[in-house]
């Protein structure tokens, strides 16, 4: 009988090995009864959930996982600015196994020791939407070019105030982020003047946030009230604004201009709420994030540089010399609800 059980014994762990040696050519792995793919994991960690460009970011992104069969973890700072928590998640996605992480970072300068981390232990790093810095502290940057996109905010503005002098308000979003920095410069070169100018009345942090954006007009406005040019940092930030100018009775004097590319903002500028916004493309920049994953998990070819996803204006009051489009087609082409 003993001899019988180690024969047995014997057997079981050949079968065993077998078994575990046609698992590996076949690219599957055997456990507590179960057989599964192994998964490709994509990670991606936004600045916020609740900022539609980020939710539109998302969606793209789990839709273009679900066509490429590999599996999206997705998470998000609990708000704008939320450096250590978009951290902890890479942290957690390094753990997971992510093969490739995708993040748009809070501060571009903050999360360099974490990206480090995951590239060294061999995860394909890429920006969405905000550079790093410095900017080759990942793999590639996928986005807008966030200083064109000021500069066609800034231009438009000033060409359509004419020969109007300008009294200026900047509507800032996180201090840190690149995304920031380049708008905003971007905006001044555009506009034709530099930081420090006479014209500009004042500034104001919104985090890109429509109650911040409100309170921050108000509050300028409170300060001086010729202030008749506006620029914003995104679409909800345009929208607190416009909501001050309006409780000013100031909302037909002020050239109120803008960069994001949401429906929501798309309307406002059908509706004259704001007189211009610059579209960007989130979806565009996720799919083009989770195709270069994939393709990473396949070869082991990785993208490299920024990666220009695109721009156009938005108004029904072209300018001449400045390219523009429509609310009609803004309306064909944004993102959100």
């Amino acid at each position: 009988m003993t001899f019988h059980r180690i024969r047995t014994s014997t057997r079981s762990k050949a079968l065993q090995a077998g078994i575990s040696a046609l698992g590996l050519m076949l690219g599957v792995t055997f456990g507590a009864g179960s057989v599964s793919a192994q998964e490709v994991i994509v990670g991606l960690v936004t600045k916020t959930e609740v900022n539609p460009f980020f939710a539109k970011m998302r969606q793209a992104a789990e839709a273009r996982a679900k066509e490429k069969g590999v599996k999206l973890i997705a998470r998000a700072g609990k708000f704008d600015g939320d450096n250590e928590g978009q951290v902890a998640a890479i942290e957690d996605l390094i753990s997971a196994g992510a093969k490739g992480i995708l993040v748009t970072p809070n501060n571009s300068s903050g999360m360099l020791d974490i990206i480090k981390k995951a590239r060294e232990a061999g995860v394909l790093v890429i920006a969405l939407d905000t550079a790093t810095d410095p900017a080759d502290a990942v793999d590639a940057t996928f986005a807008t070019d966030n200083f064109e996109a000021g500069v066609q905010q800034g231009a438009y503005a000033r060409k359509a105030m004419g020969d109007t002098k300008a009294v200026v308000a900047m509507l800032d979003g996180t201090p840190g982020g690149t995304v920031d920095t380049f708008r905003h410069d971007g905006y001044l070169k555009g506009f034709g003047i530099a930081e420090g100018d006479p014209s500009i009345a004042g500034a104001a942090i919104t985090n890109g946030a429509q109650d911040k954006g409100q309170v921050g007009m108000e509050n300028l406005l409170s300060k001086n009230g010729d202030i008749n040019a506006v620029y914003t940092i995104n679409e909800p930030a345009a929208a607190g604004a416009y909501a001050a100018l309006k409780s000013f009775g100031k909302e037909s004097d002020v050239m109120l201009t803008s960069i994001d590319g949401g429906c929501a903002g798309v309307r406002d500028v059908k509706d004259g709420k704001i007189a211009a916004t610059v579209m960007q493309f989130p979806y565009k920049m996720a799919s083009m994030g989770i195709d270069a994953v994939a393709e990473y998990a396949a070869t082991g070819k990785k993208p490299s540089g920024f990666v220009n996803t695109g721009s156009f204006l938005i108004t029904d009051k072209p300018v001449e010399g400045l390219e523009s489009k429509d609310t009609a087609w803004g309306l064909e082409n944004c993102w959100g609800d």
